[in-house]
């Protein structure tokens, strides 16, 4: 059988050896369930995209995030597009208007509606119909990535807004990194949100309104990216 290394931070090995627990087995699991999220996002994109199946053929995605991709596929048919671009996908978050992408760009003090998605041209597949562009169709991957690598059954708003800004070649990631939301430091403020979600969560009995999240974000960001620093130095 094939061997495939898997490398860890020094206290999770630790903690890992000392559990016993059976690795390869879990770890086989993990990245079988990671290949069928992968496998699915690339049939879409193969094929001529209908923004109605989405729901069935994404079944990982969020209500949201199939939301904010039918908006985009929308947005592009609007334009006598015949591929959703990277430019597309971030309209298409704006326009769902209540997604946890749009509370992170707010707490990273980007303002969402201050962020004219754009309009760029961006290469696709020559075939008829409508396509996801090459730059969003990775964008898209990058985002089953990101939900894997949070350990989520789920893939997010959240884990496209990481994507999109991470992704090298689309315009949306263009932007965003110009206003200062690169990969890594998107992908903190994700995980200080969740944090904070959680935090709050336990606190009270109501669901959070969007200012006691922020509120939470902030008191669980600071120690959460030293933490992260401390990790990112040993790996480095």
């Amino acid at each position: 059988m094939p061997k495939i290394n898997v490398y860890l931070p020094d206290d999770l090995a630790d903690a890992v050896r000392d559990s016993g627990i059976p690795v390869s087995a879990i770890c086989q699991r993990a990245l079988e369930q990671a290949m069928r999220r992968m496998q699915a996002i690339r049939e879409v994109s193969l094929s001529n995209l209908e923004p109605a199946a989405f729901s069935e053929r994404l079944p990982t995605f969020t209500g949201r995030l199939v939301m904010a991709l039918s908006l985009a596929a929308e947005r592009a048919k609007a334009a006598g597009a015949t591929v959703v671009t990277t430019g597309d996908l971030l309209g298409g978050l704006q326009a769902e208007g209540s997604n946890l992408a749009l509370q992170i760009l707010t707490a990273m003090d980007v303002a969402p509606a201050s962020l004219t998605a754009p309009s760029t041209p961006e290469p696709g597949p020559a075939a008829d119909g409508l396509r996801f562009s090459t730059p969003a169709a990775v964008a898209l991957e990058l985002a089953v990535g990101e939900a894997v690598g949070f350990g989520h059954n789920y893939v997010g708003c959240e884990h496209l807004i990481v994507a999109l800004a991470g992704e090298p070649d689309g315009a949306a990631g263009e932007l965003l990194r110009s206003r200062g939301t690169d990969a890594r430091s998107t992908r903190r403020a994700v995980a200080a949100a969740l944090a904070g979600y959680v935090h709050l969560r336990a606190n009270t009995a109501q669901a959070p309104a969007s200012s006691a999240l922020m509120a939470a974000f902030h008191a669980e960001l600071v120690p959460l990216i030293e933490r992260l620093e401390r990790l990112e130095a040993r790996v480095n």
